[in-house]
């Protein structure tokens, strides 16, 4: 898929700064630049993203619900295509400012994109003993 002009999401720098600080509950995370944005890493894994100083992180059928209960909207990455969505959604300004929340959230967005990277599919039980 190409990206237009349109995808260009700039983030300035003082948010970015802010968002890693933040993150740091979480454990290292990395940050790179991606279309004007910047894609976010944790244990190698790409989680979250930040476009236009949103910070939005990945999601499935089992987190959106939490998403949109906080009244949060889907990533639109083209400003001509608006029902154009990604499984990426705002994170809460209250969840980005406290510690503890953030961490269960990040650890939900990470593990929904540790499941889109093994294929979606979950764990292999322990055989019983």
């Amino acid at each position: 898929m190409m990206w237009s002009a349109t995808a260009i999401m700039p983030v300035s720098k003082q948010y970015s700064d802010y968002v890693l600080e933040q993150l740091r509950c979480a454990g290292p995370v990395i940050a790179r630049k991606m279309f004007g944005g910047m894609g976010l890493y944790l244990q190698g894994v790409f989680f979250a993203l930040i476009a236009s100083d949103i910070l939005y992180f990945k999601v499935d059928d089992t987190t959106r619900p939490d998403y949109e209960a906080a009244g949060m909207e889907p990533f639109q990455p083209f400003a001509d295509r608006p029902s154009y969505t990604m499984q990426y959604y705002e994170v809460p300004v209250d969840v980005l400012e406290d510690a503890a929340e953030l961490r269960v959230w990040v650890n939900k967005a990470l593990s929904v994109a540790l499941r889109k990277a093994s294929g979606g599919k979950k764990a292999p039980k322990k055989p019983k003993s």
